[in-house]
């Protein structure tokens, strides 16, 4: 697996590896090291990870970001074939920002390894909300090419709902060859057990701090709000080219002792931060990226029995409805301050929330859908070389 990401945070990454790993496949993955300074090479849950650049999530403009993609493109390009000459891949899995990252495989392709692009962000639309520029702009327009030709050299193409895979295969990718995998809940991660009783009322967002995300909208909302409730706190936990930003503005609104910004965590650690929140905050803006990029934390904050409150996004109401979650206008950080009043006072509301959501859990998760995922592994290798007992050669990939 191939990764511009950090393993232990990524949530996507770590539940196909998990799942390679639990039913005996040898799994490495090339990634990124953050600033925690974590060892070069480790062997984590069995995945072995080879960590072969350092960042910082602090681009300024598209030019630093890009420097970063390139140089992370090359040296795994090296690092990917050392270990392939090596080892011999059956498959290489390549996730995406960026699309042309599948490149990096061309030597493990050319010696007959299958390779998988999994379209986490849709990058066209990534890259536009990113830099503000329009879906008309040069660069955005070379990116639906970088996209149709990155899609061309994989064998398939998973894509992180179905939304995005419409739009995709409507311009860029043949649909059959195309896989719906939204980003499940794994209960193996998410199932923490409540551990604080002070009496504070904690808010949580945990993730990455972009624009999109709209933690702005939510801090400014959580300044309306939290005078009816003194012991009200909101913790935001993650990493971005936001964060100078929302430590401004908490310091403008006179909230430094109510709203904390900390650092990302793994997701073991995260898991039991989740099950110690009151209250989930999703506040995604309904901006062309945000309305139909998919977040996981919904599922995450259901999976540890916490209502959360979710903007009105054109994704988020494909997926879920008012019976799971509260739902608010995307963009009115009013309408959230209200929201968040309603649910700080309204125990009953709380409770038929996470009632229901837990049912929504259950029917919705990583263990109900991995062996899908592994089905569409022994479609694209031999199963009969790699797994004898397995699945026959021929299985059908989820669609």
């Amino acid at each position: 697996m191939l990764v511009y990401s950090f393993y232990e945070s990524d949530n996507r990454v770590l539940r196909y590896a998990r799942a390679l790993v639990e039913r005996g496949d040898e799994v490495d993955v090339i990634a990124l090291s953050d600033e925690q300074e974590r060892p070069a090479f480790e062997s984590v849950e069995g995945v072995k990870v080879y960590r072969i650049q350092r960042r910082l999530r602090n681009e300024k403009n598209k030019f630093a970001y890009l420097y970063r993609l390139l140089k992370f493109c090359v040296k795994s390009c090296f690092c990917l074939s050392r270990l392939h000459l090596k080892r011999r891949y059956h498959l290489i899995h390549v996730h995406n920002v960026p699309d042309f990252l599948v490149f990096s495989a061309w030597l493990p392709k050319l010696t007959n390894a299958k390779i998988i692009l999994d379209i986490h962000d849709i990058l066209p639309e990534f890259f536009a909300n990113k830099f503000h520029k329009s879906e008309n702009s040069l660069y955005v327009r070379l990116l639906k090419v970088v996209e149709k030709f990155s899609a061309r050299f994989a064998n398939h193409v998973i894509i992180s709902n179905h939304l995005w895979s419409e739009k995709a295969t409507s311009r860029s990718i043949a649909r059959e060859k195309c896989s719906v995998f939204i980003n499940y809940v794994d209960l193996d991660l998410f199932r923490s057990q409540r551990t604080r009783q002070d009496g504070r009322f904690i808010m949580l967002y945990h993730g990455g701090l972009q624009r999109h995300q709209g933690l702005d909208i939510a801090i400014r909302a959580f300044d309306q709000a939290c005078c009816q409730n003194p012991e009200a706190e909101f913790h935001i936990y993650g990493g971005g080219s936001m964060k100078p930003e929302l430590q401004a503005l908490v310091q403008e609104l006179g909230l430094s002792n109510r709203v904390f910004l900390r650092e990302s965590v793994s997701m073991r650690d995260i898991a039991d931060i989740v099950a110690n929140a009151d209250l989930g905050i999703v506040a995604k803006r309904a901006d062309s990226f945000g309305n139909e990029a998919y977040s996981t934390k919904i599922m995450e904050f259901m999976a540890e029995g916490v209502p959360v409150i979710v903007s009105r996004t054109k994704v988020d109401t494909f997926y879920f409805n008012d019976s799971v979650v509260r739902f608010f206008e995307a963009g009115n950080e009013g309408d959230l301050a209200r929201a968040m009043v309603d649910l700080m006072k309204n125990r009953e509301l709380r409770e038929r929330l996470v009632r229901n959501a837990s049912q929504y859990v259950l029917q919705y998760n990583w263990d109900t859908r991995k062996q899908q995922y592994r089905n569409l592994v022994d479609s694209l290798v031999s199963s009969a070389e790699l797994h004898p007992a397995g699945l026959s050669k021929g299985s059908t990939a989820y669609q």
